[in-house]
C-alpha cells in the first residue's frame, strides 16, 4: 500500500510551513521551492486544508498561508484524511455492501486490521513531532558538516 503524492507532498507542504511559522503568511512559491512540488500541484493540494481549517489563506501582494492552529494540535490522520480520505487498503473495509463475501471473507479482516493500524500511528503523530524530527536532522547534518571541516 503506497500514499498518493497528495499525502506526501500535503505533509511535507505543512511541515515547511511549520518550520516557518515565524515569517507569518508565507507564499506558496516559497513552500514549493524548498520542497520541489509543482506551484499548480501545492495550491490544489492546500484547498482542502482550508476548508478543513489546517491553514489560512490570503490572497495579494502579502498573501500566502499559515497554519490556523498549533503544530501541535494538528494531527497526521487529519492531514491525510482531508487530501486522501480513508486509507483503508481495500473499499470492502469502510462499505461492506460493495462485496457479497464482506461478511464471510477471512482476508477482510487482515485489510479492515491493516487500516486501524495505520490510522493508529497517524492519529498518534503531530505536525509537532515532525518540526521536532527535521530539526534533530538539521542539526545532525550540521554537526556532520562541521566535524568534516576540521
Amino acid at each position: 500500500m503506497k500514499l498518493s503524492t497528495k499525502a506526501r507532498y500535503a505533509t511535507r507542504a505543512l511541515l515547511d510551513l511549520a518550520c516557518h511559522r515565524e515569517a507569518g503568511m508565507v507564499p506558496l512559491k516559497d513552500i514549493a521551492r524548498r520542497q520541489g512540488i509543482s506551484l499548480h500541484y501545492l495550491e490544489h493540494l492546500i484547498a482542502p486544508l482550508v476548508i478543513g481549517g489546517i491553514v489560512r489563506s490570503r490572497r495579494g501582494p502579502t498573501g500566502g498561508i499559515r497554519l490556523a492552529k498549533a503544530p501541535r494540535e494538528i494531527r497526521l490522520i487529519k492531514v491525510i484524511n482531508l487530501v486522501e480520505g480513508s486509507l483503508v487498503p481495500v473499499e470492502c473495509v469502510d462499505n461492506p455492501a460493495i462485496c457479497p463475501r464482506s461478511r464471510r471473507c477471512a482476508t477482510r479482516e487482515v485489510w479492515a486490521e491493516l487500516g486501524r493500524a495505520l490510522n493508529e500511528v497517524l492519529e498518534s503523530k503531530t505536525l509537532q513531532d515532525l518540526v521536532e524530527s527535521q530539526q534533530r536532522k538539521e542539526q545532525t547534518d550540521e554537526r556532520i558538516r562541521e566535524n568534516a571541516k576540521r
